[in-house]
């Protein structure tokens, strides 16, 4: 296999597997080694063997069945994969996203070609787009993105409960230990214990609708859509912010993304106005965050921190908020451009009470920060990647 193909073939494997994960699939190295190995034993220009090669390897349970063929169909078209496969030769070459390369051949493109070009087309589509400024897409283009973001999941980073459940941990399970000695008539039995349950915390999203963010406003909100549809723990809370604050949490509950947005484009009446940051945030934790909707969540400010009032306002309500959330995290679409720097007044005033700062400008920027959401800190581990870090001292210069 030539280098080129190899790497290709390989850039797509892993752009589906971070689309995977970030779906609530836990579609670890391993496994995606384990894809690799499949596709070399089969025909990767054939979509249904991809789509099984991935299902076999890539899935664990029903739950990730389901968000696999919702992300497969988002990755590469709509079209369902064959559920019988032609018979064809092992393949000695990953083709998966070779269409690009020209191997000399002047014959005319046969059915079986078209059709067998189609993946690589799609995926070699979706692996640009991951990394594209969402501002500079296409309408096409946004359509994908749009089918992209709606396999999401935005599970908040888990915490210990106060129930318990049966495990290996050191509280022993009395109940448990005596029924096992009644049922083995007094003999000595392996003593039962139980473990503190997992739950994923709250998260509370906070939209900036300003004008300068309205270039990213409809995918921002998209990626918050499917983040109120995650399949369990407690509900994700959406605001949207600009001169206004509008909870739209109930808008975001239709399952359709369009509707639901068009919901929210009824309800807001501050749309593409200007930004009082400072204010808002305030009123959020007046009304909401105070009474127990900030405390021990995740929160999410997606935001370019362009404040039209107090900077000082902003960082001490910042501050406030940091203290009653588990984590604070803001995403700024801008901090991905070339030459930015966070020393915007509003910006510089919330950096030091955020404990991570990411850009939000292309889908792999929403892919890093649903992996920090949801409680990722090791730049090593699966769909983890270090987040775009400015030392908090900077804020102050």
């Amino acid at each position: 296999m030539a280098p080129d193909r190899r790497s290709d073939s390989t850039d797509t494997v892993v752009g589906l597997a971070r689309t995977l994960r970030a779906a609530g699939v836990d579609a670890s190295p391993d496994r995606v080694h384990a894809l690799m190995s499949a596709l070399s034993l089969l025909d990767p220009a054939l979509r249904a063997d991809v789509y099984w090669a991935g299902r076999l390897t890539l899935c664990s349970s029903a739950d990730d069945v389901r968000r696999y063929d919702r992300v497969f169909a988002a990755y590469f078209g709509d079209r369902p994969p064959a559920l019988i496969r032609r018979a064809v030769a092992p393949a000695a070459q990953l083709k998966l996203v070779s269409m690009s390369t020209d191997d000399g051949s002047t014959a005319a493109p046969t059915d079986d070609d078209a059709e067998s070009s189609a993946v690589p087309a799609a995926a070699s589509r979706v692996e640009l787009l991951r990394h594209r400024d969402i501002a500079s897409l296409s309408t096409s283009d946004r359509a994908m993105l749009a089918r992209l973001l709606a396999a999401f999941a935005l599970p908040g980073e888990v915490r210990r409960t106060r129930r318990t459940t049966p495990g290996r941990g050191s509280a022993v399970d009395r109940r448990r230990t005596l029924h096992e000695l009644l049922r083995s008539g007094g003999e000595p039995v392996e003593i039962a214990t139980r473990v503190r349950r997992l739950q994923p915390r709250r998260v509370v999203m906070l939209v900036d609708v300003s004008g300068s963010m309205s270039a990213y406003a409809d995918a921002l909100l998209r990626f918050a859509h499917a983040a109120s549809h995650r399949m369990r723990g407690p509900a994700t809370e959406v605001f949207t912010i600009g001169t206004r604050l509008t909870r739209v949490t109930r808008e975001l509950a239709h399952g359709d993304p369009d509707v639901a947005l068009r919901a929210i484009a009824e309800s807001v009446p501050d749309w593409s106005g200007g930004t009082r940051l400072g204010d808002l945030v305030k009123r959020f934790l007046d009304e909401w965050g105070q009474r127990g909707m900030a405390r021990g969540a995740v929160v999410v400010v997606l935001s370019d921190g362009w404040e039209r009032g107090d900077p000082g306002l902003l960082g001490e309500q910042m501050s406030r908020l940091h203290r009653l959330a588990h984590r604070v995290v803001w995403s700024n679409p801008r901090a991905g451009r070339a030459g930015f720097s966070p020393i915007a007044g509003g910006m510089a005033a919330a950096l030091p009470h955020v404990d991570d700062f990411v850009s939000g400008h292309s889908l792999a920027a929403l892919e890093r920060l649903a992996a920090l959401v949801a409680g990722a800190r090791d730049p090593g581990a699966a769909g983890a990647t270090r987040p775009v870090a400015y030392p908090r001292r900077l804020a102050h210069a």
